[in-house]
């Protein structure tokens, strides 16, 4: 199954890093945030990527094409007149990573269609590149193959920052909609799962994923929770990004599920 990772955004509620490179490209412990929700998945064997790209889609590129550079030692030999380069401990990982670039100024369910040929007709995964979970995909995919309905959303208790889920006692989410006063806290973070008829839901470039695409959906009864209860965090800020580099630091990252 593969995996859309939504990457194409200005970033500018974290515009002292993204000014530079695409927010998911903004480094949290020595890699980028990317990597790390990339990591997640292939912890649970996804090993296949689609960066839906934009904003300064170039870093995103070069990153990968210079991946060994990045995470392997390298010596460059210039002692018989050409630069020999020589790669030890090459740490290259067993994925594969399509990097699409689906417009400046797409929005989040454009950027979603203008990937569809490299999806296929196949169900995919879903998700942001800008947060960190340790989001058991495992238990998400199992949750979303047991109910049979075209979208699986994971949400989280995150208080009332976001909008917010309307969700009946099986899971069924009847609403998706912008927060009011008196509303629960239940909200999207991602990690959805999706079946490939869900392409038809979204119009084209103007189209917002979180607007009429899923509200459709929740209306149809095809969107569903996955009610995550551990860890998860997104890095919309300067001050997130530095409580995640501390936790990231003193060894306390929940959503390092990996081993190095």
């Amino acid at each position: 199954m593969k995996v859309l990772i939504l990457a194409g955004g200005f970033g500018t509620r974290i515009s002292e890093e993204s000014q530079f490179k695409p927010k998911p490209m903004v480094e949290l412990g020595g890699m980028p945030i990317l990597l790390h929700i990339i990591k997640l998945y292939a912890h649970y064997g996804l090993n296949e990527f689609i960066i839906c790209a934009g904003y300064k889609q170039h870093v995103i590129k070069e990153y990968f094409a210079n991946y060994f550079l990045h995470t392997s030692d390298i010596t460059y030999d210039f002692t018989k007149g050409q630069n020999d380069m020589i790669v030890h401990r090459n740490n290259s990982e067993r994925w594969k990573v399509t990097v699409v670039d689906t417009g400046l100024n797409t929005m989040t369910g454009g950027r979603v269609k203008r990937v569809r040929e490299y999806v296929g007709n196949n169900p995919f995964m879903l998700t942001y590149g800008d947060g960190v979970s340790d989001v058991n995909i495992k238990k998400l995919l199992e949750f979303h193959k047991s109910h049979g309905k075209m979208i699986t959303m994971s949400s989280y208790n995150a208080g009332q920052r976001f909008g917010v889920l309307d969700i009946d006692e099986n899971g069924k989410i009847r609403e998706f909609r912008e927060k009011t006063q008196g509303d629960g806290n239940q909200i999207n973070i991602g990690f959805m799962v999706c079946q490939p008829e869900f392409f038809n839901y979204i119009d084209g470039d103007d189209t917002v994923l979180e607007k009429k695409p899923l509200e459709t959906a929740a209306k149809m009864g095809e969107l569903m929770a996955y009610k995550h209860d551990g860890f998860w965090q997104c890095m919309d800020t300067v001050r997130e990004k530095e409580q995640l580099e501390k936790m990231w630091a003193n060894g306390q990252a929940p959503w390092k599920v990996w081993e190095d």
